[in-house]
């Protein structure tokens, strides 16, 4: 994708996790602290009370250090020297029966990162950064947009849809510029900013929620009193296609690691889901459409554990499906009802491929001619009867550089170098 300055400002988010004081705090018990602890010195071998608050993502003082003064109580581990003058430069090893008690928490989970909120937390934390806190004007969206050439009609029923934080059925030919649109919104959507935690925790199982492929952090100050747990990002755009199936729309447990990884609807919370090419995934269309209905409607998903216990998590998220395929080929009337903005992406007039034609000369250094793009038009699209798509004037001026390089010749736009771009781009089906 096009790297584009984004056209919103970074604003503080309505929620702002503070530092825990103590265990209480943490929202987790001193034997689920405790554990973790144990399975970190496991991997790590020596730690001071410095690095293992690091690794944890929690105070030393309040938190780790009664962690610590437990497990040394309980001759878990033992101080082996001193790397300062602060009881919290201490360095720890795990004992024998430490190392015992480590391995039977490792056989229930390998997880051994940052600690978890709870479910609870994470609930109220999506809430109080909701994605429709984000409103999108006509300047901004023009701004956003500037790069495409869009007709107004189009235009105006993207605005409307984006402000509705819902959800955008974008239908319409292939190359016209469906997923750029949808790209260009989560430009807009990524200049705000929210927190989400490394991990949630539900009845002892580890979901793990960051993501450094989908989530880009903004970088924090040095505050003391926000919770190391949380990790402020841009709010996130995830996109998927084709290889989409039902299994990844739910939790996905790793039977080596003994932890979940959350969906991709979990992680876009707060941001923008796309579907790309919708309707060409290995699932049924119908199969997957039915998964939203109620999230959709409810703005709530339903998880299910390994166990079979299901959990309610938020679904705020703006989604979006893009396809090529005609809408009553892949959805109902009852599904369309629950889509918000229904927006069909055309081909474009005349006069918009010939602006897109002269910015694509622009952008690729190629010499604009009114008089080859006549050509172009009458040879190989009017007496061929062929449609026009956003897309052929950068593919048909790429091919002609090819070409151009090839044959050792200037980039014009000529009826020879035309001609064969033509022939070598377009294939009558």
């Amino acid at each position: 994708m096009e790297q584009r300055k984004s056209t919103a400002a970074v604003v503080a988010p309505s929620f702002t996790p503070r530092m825990p004081t103590s265990i209480k705090e943490t929202g987790l018990g001193l034997g689920f602290l405790t554990d973790l602890a144990l399975k970190i010195m496991y991997f790590e071998g020596n730690l001071s009370g410095y690095d293992l608050a690091e690794r944890m993502k929690l105070p030393y003082v309040g938190v780790i250090d009664q962690v610590l003064e437990f497990l040394k109580r309980e001759k878990l581990c033992e101080v082996k020297g001193a790397g300062g003058f602060a009881e919290a430069a201490y360095q720890y090893a795990i004992a024998e029966k430490g190392r015992s008690m480590g391995r039977e928490a490792l056989a229930r989970s390998q997880y051994a990162g940052a600690a978890p909120v709870t479910l609870e937390t994470y609930y109220k934390a999506i809430h109080n950064q909701p994605l429709g806190g984000v409103i999108v004007h006509q300047r901004k969206m023009r701004q956003a947009l500037s790069h495409m050439v869009i007709n107004e009609e189009t235009f105006s029923q993207l605005g409307p849809a984006v402000n509705s934080g819902r959800s955008i059925f974008l239908f319409g030919h292939p190359g016209n510029g469906k997923t750029a649109i949808a790209e260009s919104i989560g430009e807009m959507i990524l200049g705000d900013a929210m927190y989400i935690p490394h991990a949630v925790e539900i009845g002892g199982q580890i979901i793990r929620v960051f993501d450094s492929v989908n989530h880009v952090v903004v970088d924090e100050s040095a505050n003391q009193k926000i919770d190391p747990r949380w990790v402020r990002i841009r709010r996130p755009v995830i996109i998927t296609g084709g290889e989409l199936t039902l299994e990844a729309l739910d939790l996905v447990y790793d039977e080596n690691n003994k932890y979940y990884e959350a969906p991709f609807q979990m992680k876009a919370n707060g941001g923008m889901f796309l579907i790309d090419d919708f309707g060409r995934q290995q699932a049924r269309p119908r199969d997957l459409l039915n998964r939203w209905i109620v999230p959709l409607e409810k703005r709530v998903d339903f998880l299910t554990l390994h166990t079979g216990r299901k959990i309610e998590v938020p679904f705020d998220v703006l989604i979006v499906f893009s396809t090529n395929l005609a809408p009553r080929d892949l959805v109902d009337e009852a599904f369309l009802r629950r889509i918000r903005h229904k927006i069909e992406i055309g081909n474009p007039s005349w006069d918009e491929y010939r602006e897109i034609f002269r910015r694509m000369c622009q952008i690729r250094n190629v010499p604009y001619d009114d008089r080859g793009l006549a050509y172009l038009i009458q040879e190989h699209y009017l007496k061929s009867n062929r449609s026009k798509r956003a897309c052929h004037p950068r593919d048909l001026i790429d091919q002609l550089i090819d070409i151009a390089r090839y044959l050792n010749v200037p980039v014009k736009l000529n009826k020879d170098l035309i001609d064969r771009a033509c022939e070598a781009y377009f294939v009558e089906l």
